[in-house]
């Protein structure tokens, strides 16, 4: 029986990698930016569709099908801050979601003018790590403090 199973998946090799992404489980990607300016303050923002009292958090979105996560970082905060920034070391790689794999980046400001996009984003702050607004989510709170999250 394995030698044909052997065979048969010898058999398949040009349609391999389809028969796997079949029988996998698909994951969309969140990623998230850590920007830090020059005084040690991490950027927050308030998302729109976030819900009420949870709503702070750190620069985040959703990695698009084939794109390289640092550029995933650097889109994400260009679109929702204007602000230019270069993806850093990898400080959280978490899974066992249903369907969501979660992965943040420190990321260097290199620029740019502070100017949210209105339609996802309510508010902007610099914020020092010991002085985080209420409302925060949980998962950023070691994010900020330079720690990775469990």
């Amino acid at each position: 029986m394995r030698r044909l199973l052997t065979r048969l998946w010898r058999a398949l090799r040009p349609v391999q990698s389809r028969v796997m992404w079949c029988l996998n489980a698909k994951f969309v990607v969140g990623v998230t930016g850590v920007v830090r300016d020059d005084e040690g303050r991490v950027l927050l923002l308030r998302h729109r569709m976030w819900p009420p009292g949870r709503q702070w958090g750190l620069p985040s979105g959703f990695a698009h099908k084939g794109e390289d996560f640092r550029q995933t970082v650097v889109r994400e905060i260009k679109e929702e801050t204007n602000l230019d920034v270069e993806a850093g070391r990898l400080v959280l790689l978490n899974s066992g979601f249903r369907t969501r794999l979660e992965v943040a980046y420190e990321a260097r400001l290199l620029g740019g003018e502070l100017r949210i996009d209105s339609f996802e984003i309510l508010e902007a702050r610099w914020c020092r790590p010991d002085e985080l607004p209420a409302g925060l989510q949980p998962v950023c709170h070691p994010l900020v403090r330079g720690e990775t999250a469990p």
